[in-house]
């Protein structure tokens, strides 16, 4: 164990006294034989991940955790969310749900990364400042580049900037005029082509005129989404919880509009979840009136079992972490790794990789989920195969 210890002159000045880091990681400051707690750090041995580590900064007013699940493929990457979780465990839950859905991501792209990802706990309307983000950011900096992170929910690319000042390991668009297309349009983008490879393996051809589609959720991915299906000529009933933005949408757009627990019982031939994950679970696979259930949000199955469910009503689902891939994928841009055109060319491929998953499970009789964790897997076991040589 390293102990280690700063003395300052005096206790009245800003950050001084004596910092201690004790057997758990835990940072106090110590006055007059008082000891304030000011930094904690504890490593939550989480097994199956390599690292999940929690962060807790009184005076920057932080709460985050940030989970690491697999790096054999390349450094971890995963978004950073801030939302008000009810408790701890229910952030827990979420960022290793969110972490393991990184790794199978990155492998199943063909990317040389791992996953990992971070959330903060706090309202991001009410308790976000940049005191809060740049102890974030020094937390993000003491993974020494295992860990790289990017915008999520209740994050921007101004917020990753503010990151920024304090870690060289938070992403985000260059700051230059080519930057000015948005991740959210590169994810719908793949969602876009994933429907059109569910369509095709459903209904025998891939195009999207007439095809009904049911939207959950038009936020910064679903409303871009909406547009490129409504290009396309679908038909589309859609639901979100901000009720100006629905209407406003609706009425550009043409789209039905019904309420957010409406949206599952629509008769339509796509379900497009693209809000919060575990809307697949045991209440509403029985309710759901659609055939194929294709979208962008992340952990859609509330348990794995889900799909095998799914699969017994005969719908096709298309595995939430090969359909989203896009917004991933546009980090290579971000890093400088390649050019707009080459991400958006990755990305299309997202059609070819459904389409051989579908396959998979058609001939195997499994489910999609099975057939897609089969493939990642396999190209880990092979890259740590590599590795023992």
């Amino acid at each position: 164990m390293i102990v280690a210890y700063v003395l300052l002159d005096e206790l009245t000045s800003p950050g001084s006294g004596i910092y201690k880091f004790d057997d758990n990681l835990s940072m106090t400051l110590v006055e007059g034989g008082n000891i304030i707690p000011m930094i904690t750090i504890k490593n939550l041995n989480i097994p199956g991940y390599e690292e999940v580590i929690f962060c807790q900064d009184d005076e920057a007013g932080l709460k985050a955790i940030i989970a690491i699940h697999d790096t054999t493929l390349g450094p971890a990457v995963g978004g950073t969310r801030m939302l008000p979780y009810g408790t701890e465990d229910e952030a827990l839950a979420d960022v290793l749900r969110l972490s393991r859905a990184m790794t199978y991501k990155a492998a199943a792209a063909g990317l040389d990364f791992g996953g990992g990802k971070a959330v903060i706990i706090g309202d991001a309307r009410r308790d976000k400042s940049e005191k809060l983000l740049r102890a974030f950011g020094r937390f993000v900096e003491s993974f020494d580049g295992r860990f790289l992170t990017a915008e999520d929910v209740g994050t921007s690319p101004e917020d990753m900037r503010v990151i920024g000042q304090e870690t060289e390991y938070a992403t985000c668009p260059p700051d230059i005029p080519e930057a000015n297309w948005q991740t959210s349009f590169i994810t719908a983008f793949g969602i876009f082509r994933g429907i059109q490879a569910s369509v095709m393996e459903m209904y025998g051809s891939d195009s999207l005129s007439g095809i009904r589609i049911a939207i959950q959720g038009i936020g910064k991915v679903g409303d871009k989404l909406a547009r490129i299906l409504h290009a396309e000529g679908a038909k589309l009933t859609i639901a979100d919880l901000d009720r100006s933005r629905l209407l406003a949408i609706s009425k550009e757009l043409g789209a039905a509009v019904v309420e957010p627990h409406e949206i599952y019982q629509v008769d339509t031939d796509i379900l497009a979840p693209c809000a919060l994950g575990g809307v697949l679970n045991d209440d509403i696979i029985p309710l759901l009136g659609c055939n194929i259930v294709a979208g962008a949000a992340n952990n859609q199955l509330a348990d794995e079992r889900h799909a095998e469910e799914l699969s017994k009503k005969g719908i096709l689902y298309a595995p939430d972490y090969i359909i989203n891939a896009g917004g991933l994928i546009s980090t290579l841009y971000d890093i400088g790794e390649c050019d707009r055109q080459t991400v958006i060319h990755r990305t299309a491929e997202i059609y070819d990789r459904l389409r051989v998953i579908f396959d998979i499970a058609r001939l195997e009789k499994i489910s999609t989920q099975v057939a897609a964790d089969r493939m990642v897997e396999e190209r880990i076991r092979q890259a740590k195969r590599d590795m023992a040589k």
